[in-house]
This record gives C-alpha cells, sequence and structure tokens, in this order.
C-alpha cells in the first residue's frame, strides 16, 4: 500500500481506540519516510494517550520541526506541556495554534484550562467564550467555561454553562455534580439536590455524589438523610476523610458531640493534615468544654493552612470563653489576625465614591448570616422595627442559607435587600461601594460566616461592630463598636462616646456607649407563662443555668458547687451535652460531694421546651469569664433572677450591663465570695424570689432593655455622631 493509504488506515484504528495497530503503521510509514510529519505528530498523540509524555514530546516536537506551521501539532504539544506541569510553555503552544489557525476551537478552549490553572481567569474565559463562539456545541468548553465561572464566583453564569452542557449531553454524570454544587454554592439547595441525584442514576456508586448530596441535605437539616448520604459513601469507600468530617458535622449539630468528634479523628487518622477537619474537631471540643483541646486543634488546622481565616476567627472567639486569657492576650492574637488577613487588604481601600448624605438619609448596611431565627437576628430585629425611615435608608447584606419566619420579616423591613450567599468577599465590597452605604455595622464579628475581609476592604466611610457578641474584632477599619458604660466603662474621658483616640489598649475599634443597654430585648414567641416559684411547693432550691457549655469552665463549675454545697437540699439544672460531658460533670460535682440526683442536665431542646425549663429553676447562675446574654434575657423573662460576676472583658461584663438596666445591679458580685454570698442568700429569702418572679416581666417592659422605640434612637443618635 502506499504511504497516503497506510496513513488513513493508521488514523482509523486510531479514532478506533486500536492504538497497537495504529502505532505499528505509523512506524512502517517512518521506516519509509522518516520526516513524514504526520506519522510523527500521530506517533506523539498515541505516547500521550499511553502517559508517555517524554515519548510524546519527542515525536510531536519533531513532527513540529519539519511542518511548523501545523496547529493542531501545536495544540497538541500543549497538551504534553501541560500534563507536565509546564504551563508556561503550554500556552505559547496554544498561543501559537490559534495564530496559525484562530477558528481553532479546541485550542481555544485548551488555551482557558491552562489560563485558568495559571490563576489568569479573565483571559481563561475569554478563550472559552471565544472557542463557543466558533463552536457553539463544544461541549468541554461549556464545561471548562463553567468551572471558570465558578472559580470567579460568577455563579448564575457557572450554572447556565452546566445547564448548556448537560443539554448537548444529557448523561454526563460529573456535570450533573458540578451544576449541583454551583447551585448549592447559591443555596438553592432542592436544585442542587436534584442535580445530585441525576448524577447518582449515571453513576450510583460514586461515594463523591453521595457525600455532596449529603451536604445539600444538611443544609436544609434534614440530618438524618445527610448521615444516611455520608454512611453509604464510607460503604463505597472506606478511605474517604471527607465522608468522617462531614458526618461528624451533621452528628455535631444533632448534638451528638461525642460521635461527631469520633468521625474528626476518623478522618485525620486517614488524612492527618486535614486542616478542615482539626478546625471542625476544635468547634466540637469548645462545644464538649475542653478549651484547651479546642485552641490546640485550631492551631494545629492553622499550621497546615496559615491562611485559613475561618480557623483564626473560631480560635479568637473560643478565647473569649477561656478563663486564662486576659485581655491583653486576647488583643494579640486579634492583633495577629489582622497582621495576617487585614492589614494585607489595605491595598484595596478605596476613596468614597459617592458625596455624604449631609443633611439627607444616610445609607445604614448591616451585613450578617443571621437574619433568621438565631440570637443575633433576635436582638436585632427590633432595631429594625423602630428604624426612623424618613432619616436613614437601610441595606441588609444577607448571607442566610436557610430562610425563615425571622428573614421575612427582616426583608419587609429592609429598604434594599441584597443576597450574598456564594458572594466573594472583594464582591461585596464592590456591591456595598455601588450602593453608596456611609454607615456599614458588622453583626458576625469572629462568629461563623463572618465578613471581616470585607470590611478589611473598608467600603463604607464609617464601619461599626455589634451584636455577635461583646468585643472586638481587632480589625481597624472598623472604626467603632456599639457598647455601653456597664461593659466598656469610661476612663478619665466621661465623653458617651467614649475616648477619642481610636480604640483602648486591646480594642482596635473606638467604644461607642449607648447611654442604656448595648442591646434590646423582645421575647417575640408566646413564651411560657411565669409559674409560682418552684421552691415554695418543693421546699428546696433550684439554681440553674442554660448557657453554652463551652462557658463552664472548671473555676464556675466549682464555684457553683460551693453554693450548692451551701444551701441544703438545692439542686442545679443546667445545660451540658449528652455522653462524655455529662460524665465529667456528675463526676466534677461527685467528687466535692454533690451527688448525681441534685445535678441535672438538660440537652439540647426546641425554644418552648427550653423557655420551660425557666419554670423549675429559681435562681440564675450566670458563668465566667463568659457571660450568658440571650440566656440571661431569657432566664428574666421566664422571671428567674441571675447572680453574675464581672470581670474585665465587655464578654464578661454582660451580665452586669443587662441586671443593671432592669434595676438588679445588686445581683452583680465583686468577687467569687460575693457571689456565694448573693445566690446563698436570695436562696434563704423565698419571698424575695417569689416577688422577683412575679414582677419581672413587668420590670423588663418598664426598663430600657425592652424599650425598642428608645433603643433605636441612641442607636441612630450614635450613627449620626459618628459620622462627624
Amino acid at each position: 500500500m502506499t504511504i497516503p493509504e497506510a496513513l488513513q488506515i493508521a488514523v482509523e484504528h486510531q479514532r478506533a481506540g486500536r492504538l497497537a495497530e495504529a502505532e505499528a503503521l505509523y512506524r512502517r510509514i517512518l521506516a519509509a519516510q522518516p520526516n513524514h510529519a504526520g506519522a510523527l505528530h500521530f506517533l506523539g498523540v498515541i505516547a500521550l494517550q499511553g502517559g508517555r509524555h517524554d515519548a510524546a514530546l519527542e515525536w510531536i516536537r519533531k513532527s513540529i520541526v519539519i511542518d511548523p506551521n501545523n496547529p493542531v501539532a501545536h495544540s497538541n504539544l500543549g497538551v504534553v506541556w501541560r500534563a507536565t506541569g509546564r504551563l508556561d510553555e503550554a500556552i505559547a503552544a496554544y498561543r501559537r495554534a490559534v495564530a496559525l489557525q484562530p477558528d481553532y476551537p479546541e485550542a481555544h478552549n485548551n488555551l482557558g484550562n491552562a489560563l485558568r490553572e495559571q490563576g489568569e481567569l479573565d483571559e481563561a474565559i475569554a478563550a472559552c467564550q471565544r472557542a463557543l463562539e466558533l463552536q457553539p456545541n463544544l461541549l468541554d468548553a461549556h464545561v471548562n467555561l463553567g468551572d471558570l465561572l465558578r472559580d470567579r464566583g460568577q455563579l448564575d453564569d457557572a450554572i447556565a454553562a452546566y445547564r448548556s452542557a448537560l443539554e448537548i449531553k444529557p448523561d454526563f454524570p460529573e456535570v450533573c455534580l458540578s451544576l449541583g454544587a454551583a447551585l448549592a454554592c447559591l443555596s438553592r439547595l432542592d436544585e442542587a439536590i436534584s442535580a445530585y441525584r441525576r448524577a447518582l442514576e449515571l453513576r450510583p456508586d460514586s461515594a463523591e455524589i453521595h457525600v455532596n448530596l449529603g451536604a445539600a441535605f444538611a443544609g436544609l437539616g434534614r440530618l438524618d438523610e445527610a448521615m444516611a448520604e455520608y454512611r453509604r459513601a464510607l460503604e463505597l469507600k472506606t478511605v474517604h476523610p471527607e465522608a468522617h468530617n462531614n458526618l461528624g458535622n451533621a452528628l455535631k449539630r444533632s448534638g451528638q458531640l461525642d460521635a461527631a468528634i469520633a468521625e474528626y479523628r476518623r478522618a485525620l487518622e486517614v488524612k492527618p493534615d486535614y486542616p478542615e477537619a482539626h478546625n471542625n474537631l476544635g468547634n466540637a471540643l469548645k462545644d464538649r468544654g475542653e478549651l484547651n483541646e479546642a485552641i490546640a486543634a485550631y492551631r494545629r488546622a492553622l499550621q497546615i493552612k496559615p491562611d485559613y481565616v475561618g480557623a483564626q476567627s473560631n480560635l479568637v472567639h473560643a478565647l473569649h470563653y477561656h478563663p486564662s486569657r486576659d485581655a491583653m492576650a486576647l488583643a494579640e492574637e486579634l492583633r495577629g489576625w489582622n497582621r495576617k488577613f487585614g492589614d494585607p487588604l489595605r491595598q484595596y481601600v478605596r476613596p468614597r465614591s459617592h458625596a455624604p448624605a449631609v443633611g439627607g438619609r444616610p445609607r445604614v448596611g448591616y451585613v450578617s448570616p443571621d437574619f433568621r431565627n438565631h440570637p443575633v437576628g433576635r436582638f436585632a430585629l427590633p432595631l429594625f422595627e423602630q428604624h426612623d425611615r424618613e432619616r436613614f435608608e437601610i441595606f441588609c447584606y444577607s448571607g442566610v442559607t436557610s430562610s425563615d419566619w425571622m428573614t421575612e420579616r427582616f426583608q419587609r423591613l429592609a429598604g434594599k435587600w441584597r443576597v450574598t450567599v456564594g458572594v466573594s468577599d472583594a464582591r461585596l465590597a464592590e456591591m456595598i461601594r455601588e450602593d453608596g452605604v456611609d454607615i456599614l455595622v458588622d453583626l458576625a464579628m469572629h462568629t461563623a460566616g463572618n465578613r471581616l475581609l470585607t470590611f478589611a476592604r473598608q467600603p463604607a466611610p464609617v464601619q461599626v461592630a455589634w451584636l455577635a457578641y461583646p468585643g472586638s474584632t481587632g480589625l481597624p477599619s472598623i472604626g467603632y463598636r456599639l457598647t455601653d458604660s456597664h461593659m466598656d466603662p469610661p476612663g478619665e474621658d466621661s465623653d458617651p462616646m467614649g475616648s477619642r483616640s481610636r480604640g483602648t489598649a486591646w480594642s482596635a475599634e473606638e467604644p461607642v456607649r449607648l447611654p442604656d443597654c448595648w442591646c434590646c430585648y423582645d421575647p417575640m414567641d408566646d413564651a411560657p407563662e411565669i409559674n409560682a416559684l418552684p421552691a415554695l411547693s418543693t421546699e428546696d432550691v433550684t439554681f440553674g443555668s442554660l448557657n453554652n457549655f463551652a462557658k463552664m469552665n472548671e473555676g464556675v463549675l466549682a464555684l457553683w458547687a460551693r453554693v450548692i454545697g451551701a444551701v441544703k437540699g438545692s439542686r442545679l439544672l443546667m445545660f451540658c451535652p449528652e455522653g462524655w460531658a455529662r460524665e465529667r460533670v456528675h463526676a466534677f460535682f461527685g467528687s466535692r460531694g454533690i451527688g448525681a440526683e441534685r445535678v441535672e442536665l438538660a440537652g439540647y431542646l426546641p425554644r418552648w421546651e427550653y423557655l420551660s425549663l425557666y419554670q423549675r429553676i429559681d435562681i440564675g447562675l450566670d458563668p465566667f469569664p463568659c457571660n450568658g446574654m440571650t440566656t440571661t434575657c431569657d432566664a428574666l423573662w421566664m422571671g428567674v433572677p441571675v447572680v453574675t460576676l464581672p470581670w474585665e472583658m465587655p464578654a464578661s461584663r454582660a451580665g452586669l450591663s443587662l441586671l443593671s438596666c432592669v434595676g438588679l445591679g445588686e445581683l452583680a458580685a465583686a468577687s467569687e465570695e460575693d457571689y456565694a454570698r448573693i445566690a446563698v442568700g436570695l436562696a434563704g429569702d423565698l419571698p424575695r424570689l417569689a416577688h422577683l418572679r412575679a414582677t419581672m416581666r413587668a420590670r423588663m417592659q418598664a426598663s430600657p432593655l425592652m424599650d425598642a422605640p428608645r433603643f433605636a434612637r441612641n442607636v441612630e443618635a450614635a450613627f449620626r455622631r459618628m459620622e462627624g
């Protein structure tokens, strides 16, 4: 046969996957004609298909020497370079291919892939879009464009690209998976579940798809279904650290801390350098009251992944609970956070692009993932309901991933509602600038879902921290934080705005002291009725605390043991997660002569049932150094007085602030001995307890703590002063 005939047959073999037959023919051609560019090129492609990159490189480069104007050879050379990690050479080869043949869609698509790996997303997107202009049904280009747009945070556009790919090839499980992931990033979880289920129809034995489907169920709060998917993934692939990690998350959310910790540790046995699992382990250990171990887990996550901003924020937040970390230690951690994450973003700070609202309506933007039935949402809603909309324009930047009835109330109250789920920190900063916000309020600080990296870009001229917890963000670009004179006692300066110098020795922000209290309480739900004082019928006093167990350090428990031991027949009702933590608590009190029958431990409950527990409590005990906030307000609303011990930090003075606001400042102790004296004294004065219980709601309703119009005017006056 002739060389052209042999070449044609060899190409047909290659297209049919008969690579050995094709290679034999190409070699016969080269034996007869050593400089046959086509045979050299196709031999290189066969070597590439077999993963023999050195041979592929040799054959294709020889082909190009003979025929330097073959765009397909240059494109395939780019594929070899990219496969070996030589991105600069790959990009140069692809550019040469499209220069030789500008209407070569596959080369444009390949160029886009290489540019993506090099981080040149804008050029990569342009290359893929050019490929699709040339060949609208080029499947790979639609998929690659979707991946690129997802990388850029343009999730709606990414979803459209994936859907276009599925129109061309409906039975493409990888694209169904990518579509589901993009939908999940936008919290369109029902649609994500549909995409994942379609992927499973096509590939039922994929552990990865089961893990993603589980995550979507978890996002909807369907934890049993989520756990079933994670367990199915582990049946299919026993070594799957992500499945163990996600299963741990679902178990933690369902209150099964011991089981969650076991899953995180299984993930780390398989993958010791898994920062997310270390971080999640830290969260679970914190909730179990093991603060030292939690802090160590966060620090390990940061050793592995130094730019893990979420783990660093979790570490900062956990330090607020630790009894041995004083204000200066926390301040140093905050400064470290800012040096690592805040300072590098100062380059993106821009001059104000709009005129300030002099004499007009300032635009106030609130940023939070918690515009929902959440403690932050509950404390923010009274302000929103009373804002003077003739004097202020209200914007909400909502990171809520699962809306509820309270989200709907916030939406109705917002002048402008912006959904930020799936929006990058940089893009959110641009949105805020485009909206012309004058005062930007952070409601998350270092809690989950925070947007401190947006605030670091200074998108608004006045930035304020409030509500997530009493304390500092450590971010100098946030100029102010709302507080009060009980949580932040004024120094020499008696100005209610606080010291005019920026911040304090431990706080980056300037404290802005509201006249009464830093928050406003509204029970919202139809809470259970206040019953008669339990001790009047039982003849034994019940002390109680339904605070987060992370606040229960040994110093707190030891003081409570002293109180219970000093009051004959008294009992303690407290929140404590099931499992090891309960064993530890009973052992702790048992070692001090207080039997398990006197210490009742309650678990996670729906709000009505949680509030009903206060019907069984006579006296509330506040933990320290991190006081209760929501729990103290709820206890008071249910008629239960709370004894507190202020420390140095604002988070340890919240109890003093709340009690002072309702005229019960005498329940704030000066020392541990005073705390015990006050608690024991209350236990011995049942008539006073009964009177407090009967009058507490009226006392609260008459106090500034529940005067929402007054609170709103105080906050608005503070905003006006901040503007200068």
